[in-house]
């Protein structure tokens, strides 16, 4: 039986999150594994645009046919109810059958107060935070870094 990580990544803005999380991507797809990067935003508005259609369900079979799913931004904008439960049925499907990355700014401890709802949020983080690594990025912003950099 194989047995499926996650990732947690967080830290502030422009830390690194991303980078990393994409460079696992790229690291699973030499591999020969499939990874798909997403930031949770616009997943959320797509998939409520294409909610009650059968569209819908074939777009979350395809997310959970995806090895190495990334989740970029989790916590950025407050979730709706229905994106709570979106977000579930994502994560639900994941569960021991592939891995999942998801990057935030907010600590792990604040999730709960995000998901607006505290059974969808205590399903959604029974199934990723304790089958996960977790990984605190510190320092400065990288953007920033760059900038000044550039700027020389």
């Amino acid at each position: 039986m194989k047995y499926f990580r996650n990732i947690i990544l967080t830290g502030p803005s422009g830390a690194g999150k991303s980078y990393i999380a994409q460079a696992y991507a790229n690291k699973a797809m030499t591999m020969g594994l499939s990874a798909l990067y997403l930031r949770v935003p616009r997943l959320m508005q797509h998939l409520q645009a294409i909610r009650g259609e059968e569209e819908y369900l074939k777009y979350l079979a395809k997310l959970k046919k995806i090895n190495l799913l990334i989740l970029d931004d989790f916590g950025v904008s407050p979730l709706k109810a229905t994106e709570a439960r979106d977000l579930l049925e994502i994560v639900e499907d994941r569960t021991n059958q592939s891995s999942l990355i998801v990057t935030s700014q907010l600590k792990i401890k604040d999730w709960h107060g995000y998901l607006n709802n505290a059974t969808i949020a205590d399903a959604i983080l029974d199934r990723i935070v304790h089958n996960s690594y977790k990984i605190e990025i510190e320092g400065p912003s990288q953007r920033k870094e760059n900038a000044k950099k550039t700027m020389k």
